[in-house]
């Protein structure tokens, strides 16, 4: 009766199964059933794949496996050693969840879960089954999950702590777009991945909650926490009354607000204009030129400059800023208005003058 081999009782929830015996003769009968791969195994490398159907072995449908033996005088006749893997290639659902930290180094906790196929039968058992030894479906649960920890953790740290709450749908798309392709390098279809639960820490969370209120104002978030922490301070003094950080806190509110704020042009975000770059998208913000200054007003016993306007003495005959000739003048001694020399007369109250 020729050698069976089947992988019989495989469960809904099964990924993997390895032969027990590993001595094959030709002429075995292999049963795949179907949606099951059968690979074989042999000395830490993945030969021979057969598809669903009912296969008598010989070495016209294991012809890479056949040339690994073909070096054994009289292989055709005798059992051969190899490992016969069966991988099923329905659809399974993995879970994930792992601390890890965002683009600002904030605490970050997420769980969910994925959805996965294996599409390269032949790769997934070297790189997965036997190159991680994962003979059975729950080791490879188990590297799976670890996998996929490890990169939502390095993807995840690519984005600051408001991105990721605020626009999580868009982060979960660009997340699992750049693990799928790692998937693949290990034979596995990345199907869907979906984040049930995000978390941070206390602190963390709060500061989330106000550059939310103040449209990503980093400068009002941080006077936001001096607020609070000022708040605190009073409520622990033994001396404090109550009613003095009740006073103290609108005071420290209108000196945030008095910040000014501009638009950035990118996104349309409020930010502080003492802020060189927006806090809300990255992008460069060009600082308002600054106000007029207005005019120096004159200085008793000084000459005004005609042409860059910096005061000079009354003795002096050119500007000592721009080199500019001065014009004299003197007061008039019924008004005391500055009249220029050589006047006969004085220009505000007409008086003569010598």
């Amino acid at each position: 009766m020729p050698q069976i081999i089947e992988w019989i009782g495989a469960s809904a929830e099964d990924i993997v199964w390895r032969y027990p015996k590993e001595e094959i003769t030709w002429g075995a009968q292999l049963i795949v059933h179907e949606y099951e791969a059968a690979i074989f195994f042999r000395d830490g490398k993945a030969y021979d794949v057969l598809g669903p159907g009912r296969h008598t072995l010989t070495t016209m449908n294991l012809p890479l496996l056949t040339g690994v033996l073909s070096r054994l005088a009289g292989f055709e006749t005798t059992p051969f050693k190899a490992t016969v893997i069966f991988v099923s290639t329905k659809q399974f659902k993995g879970l994930f969840g792992a601390s890890g930290q965002t683009a600002e180094l904030a605490p970050l906790k997420f769980y969910g879960s994925f959805w996965f196929k294996i599409n390269d039968p032949k790769t997934f058992v070297m790189e997965v089954v036997g190159g991680q030894s994962a003979y059975t479906t729950e080791a490879v649960n188990n590297f799976l999950r670890g996998f996929m920890n490890e990169r939502l953790i390095t993807q995840l740290a690519k984005y600051d702590l408001a991105t990721v709450f605020t626009k999580l749908e868009e982060v979960s798309f660009k997340v699992k777009a750049a693990i799928d392709e790692e998937f693949k390098r290990v034979g596995i279809d990345l199907i869907d991945l979906k984040f049930e639960g995000m978390d941070t820490t206390p602190e963390y969370r709060d500061r989330l909650f106000w550059i939310k209120q103040t449209g990503g104002a980093a400068t009002q978030v941080l006077a936001m926490d001096t607020t609070k922490s000022v708040a605190e301070s009073l409520s622990k003094s033994p001396g404090a009354a109550a009613g003095a950080g009740i006073v103290l806190i609108p005071q420290l509110m209108q000196q945030a607000a008095a910040t000014p704020m501009v638009i950035c042009p990118s996104c349309r975000a409020q930010v502080p204009s003492t802020s060189k770059f927006c806090s809300n998208c990255g992008s460069p913000i060009q600082a308002p030129p600054p106000p007029p200054q207005p005019p120096t007003p004159s200085q008793p016993g000084a000459i005004s400059c005609p042409k860059c306007g910096t005061q000079n003495p009354v003795t002096a005959r050119f500007c000592m800023n721009c080199g500019s000739p001065l014009q004299a003048t003197i007061n008039c001694p019924q008004c005391g208005s500055q009249i220029p020399a050589g006047a006969k007369f004085c220009m505000n109250c007409g008086t003569k003058l010598q």
